[in-house]
């Protein structure tokens, strides 16, 4: 289970339509653990629980992590809380996740936002820059810029360019990315719907060449060929018989298991556990081909055969 750390808002103010930023800091000024660009953080929510969001701060901060979270019409009640913390507030956090790093080697990085999604990419820019990458950000947005102050320097450069879709027709993400060619990773965080034409724009491109972050979990449809089979735990022996479709999550946590969790739809990495025998069935938008020879995600994992033996 991730440790939890006690932050306080040191900083809380509006950057652009709806959203608010954070900056947060050890309560006592101590330095924080280093993070990886691309990394999110568990802000653990009173009475609702966990809620991931990106950290859009640069990495060389030592001292201050740093998100921006915009308010949602349905929030779960993650951004509305968010919404109303101050300065001086206490803040209880997992230590960061990073599922969504920049590609080792790349000579050339694409990145694609939508709105909000530019998040995890303010934290990617001064590390890609201060290394001397190729890199180029296209924002996709309508009115008013997500943090816009964020934003200025990249913008002024050139290597920020954003497209304001309520003043001219939205971009094909074809042209945007423009042929795969060696040594070229491509990035997309934004709504379901970029994320999916993003995904077809790149289907054919090798695999690991295209990496695509959500901020909502994308609705599972039921599995028709699921099954039902026994959950058992390698450490204690402990068992539980999971009816099809059942949720693997609520089984562990019926074990008596502490799984951290947060999105609970696949897309966040924190109940990431390792299987020992078995046959998982994968669902989640995180792991990667080779990480699933050895891992799943809890919340939307289901199992393919009679018996699941997990790590734990």
């Amino acid at each position: 289970m991730a440790r939890h750390i006690e932050l306080r808002v040191a900083e809380a103010r509006p950057a652009g339509p709806g959203i608010r930023r954070l900056t947060l800091r050890d309560p006592d000024g101590w330095p924080l653990p280093r993070v990886r660009p691309g990394a999110h953080l568990d802000l653990h929510v009173p009475g609702v629980g966990p809620r991931a969001y990106s950290l859009c701060g640069d990495p060389s901060v030592q001292d201050a992590w740093t998100v921006a979270v915009k308010l949602e019409a349905e929030s779960r009640g993650g951004s509305t809380w968010v919404h109303g913390l101050r300065e001086g507030d206490p803040v209880a956090a997992s230590m960061p996740r990073c599922t969504f790093p920049l590609a080792k080697g790349a000579a050339r990085h694409v990145m694609i936002a939508g709105g909000i999604g530019v998040t995890p990419f303010l934290a990617m820019a001064p590390v890609l820059e201060r290394a001397g990458a190729g890199w180029t950000l296209h924002l996709l947005h309508r009115g008013a810029l997500p943090c816009p102050d964020e934003l200025a320097r990249w913008l002024a450069s050139g290597r920020a360019v954003a497209h304001d879709t309520a003043v001219t027709p939205r971009p094909s993400l074809d042209a945007l990315l423009g042929p795969w060619q060696p040594g070229l990773q491509a990035y997309c965080c934004g709504p379901l719907a970029m994320i999916d034409a993003f995904e077809q724009a790149t289907a054919a491109w090798p695999s690991g060449t295209a990496r695509a972050e959500h901020f909502v979990p994308p609705i599972l449809a039921p599995d028709p060929s699921a099954r039902p089979y026994t959950l058992v735990l390698a450490g204690s022996g402990a068992a539980a018989d999971v009816a099809a479709g059942g949720s693997m999550l609520a089984a562990l946590r019926a074990l008596g298991t502490k799984v951290e969790a947060s999105c609970e739809g696949g897309i966040c990495g924190a109940c990431k556990m390792r299987w020992l025998e078995g046959e998982p069935i994968h669902r989640d938008r995180v792991l990667t081909p080779e990480e699933r020879q050895t891992h799943l995600m809890a919340c939307v994992a289901g199992c393919a055969s009679e018996r699941l033996v997990l790590e734990a």
